[in-house]
């Protein structure tokens, strides 16, 4: 094979197939996006599906909300349902200081037009019955957030890309991409040469390395994070928020019948491995223990182990090289990728056309880790 495009996004996840979209949508020809395996297959599909606009940077809360909207109407803007389902996010806080951070959260997102609020041990236990108020000060809530299926996202996506004249190459790795100077020729891969002079990185976990081949540091880590299934809860309310104990990370929220549930490990070191293991268990059972103890009555009925994208400030990098021209990148997004897919794809259309964003991502550029201008985020899952 070989052939011409416009642009070449690599990486078949949310992001990319988002900003196919976005680009075929806006009337770019010639869109090709390129994916290692199946669509949806790395990061996206392992992703527990939550959908907030819950945070502490003013960034995050902006692409968060744009999100929701864009998920609110996806079905008749995309044609596809993504089984959304607007019930809440609830977050639990157990420390005094993290009571503070989040209420200067819910002022931040409150100006911006996100209508979270703060709730008492009581009001919580209303909204999420499953849960023990012991040790609990407070609880951070927004109505508007919710939860849905990573893939029929993805899927809508690229099925509308398609219809709108974007080429989709699955099982097709990148090999390499040709720089002459500082400009993007083509992009090889294991199906042969693509020639274009725009590349989008929207590779996950995977990042690092395409950024290495056009000399552009990328630094992201793959991480991996497991989810654990439930077989059914009797009396589960219809509309049970994801809840999640912020100070053990712990969450869940339904699934089907039953339950989908995890949390972060701290004993997980950076790198590639997939597969599931239960060693995460006991200290999964000391937090359920500790704010959901009938959970502990639970079966489960099955699960699964996915990559986390992180940077050293847990938030994403959004952006284009100055090195080399026509190198974009969007990746790196630390937990929030799928949530914030819709609005990504909106903003690198934007960058690759020359327009102005809805809003500003410059300072999510990769180079801020050189320039000692991290932008951390608080509201981490």
């Amino acid at each position: 094979m070989r052939t011409q495009a416009n642009a070449v996004v690599i990486g078949g996840g949310v992001i990319g197939a988002s900003i196919a979209y976005h680009l075929a949508a806006a009337g770019v020809r010639d869109i090709v996006l390129v994916e290692r395996d199946e669509l949806a297959s790395g990061s996206t599909s392992k992703a527990a599906g939550g959908v907030r606009a819950q945070f502490s940077d003013a960034l995050n809360v902006l692409l968060g909300a744009r999100s929701l909207e864009a998920f609110g109407r996806f079905r008749e803007e995309v044609g596809h349902d993504i089984g959304l389902h607007r019930v809440g996010y609830l977050f639990l806080l157990s420390t005094p200081e993290d009571v503070a951070s989040f209420e200067a959260g819910v002022r931040l997102q409150n100006s911006l037009g996100v209508p979270s609020r703060m709730l008492t041990p009581k009001e919580a236990r209303t909204l999420s019955p499953l849960i023990s108020t012991d040790g609990l000060l407070a609880a951070a809530f927004s109505p508007d957030d919710g939860h849905c299926t990573p893939e029929a996202v993805v899927h809508g996506y690229a099925s509308a890309a398609r219809a709108l004249g974007a080429r989709i190459l699955r099982h097709t790795e990148v090999t390499g991409i040709t720089v002459q100077g500082d400009t993007i020729r083509a992009v090889e891969t294991t199906l042969g040469t693509i020639c274009t002079d725009t590349v989008v990185c929207a590779a996950g976990a995977w990042s690092r390395a395409i950024g290495k081949m056009v000399g552009v540091d990328l630094p992201v880590e793959p991480l991996r994070r497991q989810i654990a299934v439930t077989a059914p809860v009797q009396g589960l309310p219809p509309g049970l928020p994801m809840t999640i104990d912020f100070s053990s990370t712990l969450y869940f929220h339904r699934e089907g019948p039953g339950l989908l549930l995890g949390m972060s490990d701290p004993d997980e070191r950076p790198g590639f491995a997939t597969d599931t293991h239960d060693r995460w268990i006991p200290r999964l059972a000391a937090a359920m223990e500790h704010r959901a103890p009938s959970l502990l009555d639970l079966r489960r009925t099955g699960g699964w182990a996915g990559l986390y994208e992180v940077t050293p400030d847990h938030n994403a990098l959004i952006g284009e090289a100055t090195s080399v021209s026509r190198f974009l990148y969007a990746t790196g997004f630390s937990g929030h990728g799928f949530l914030q897919g819709p609005a990504v794809g909106e903003v690198v259309r934007d960058l690759c056309l020359g327009r102005v964003p809805f809003v500003d991502v410059s300072p999510l550029n990769a180079g801020r880790f050189a320039a000692d201008a991290p932008r951390p985020e608080a509201n981490r899952v």
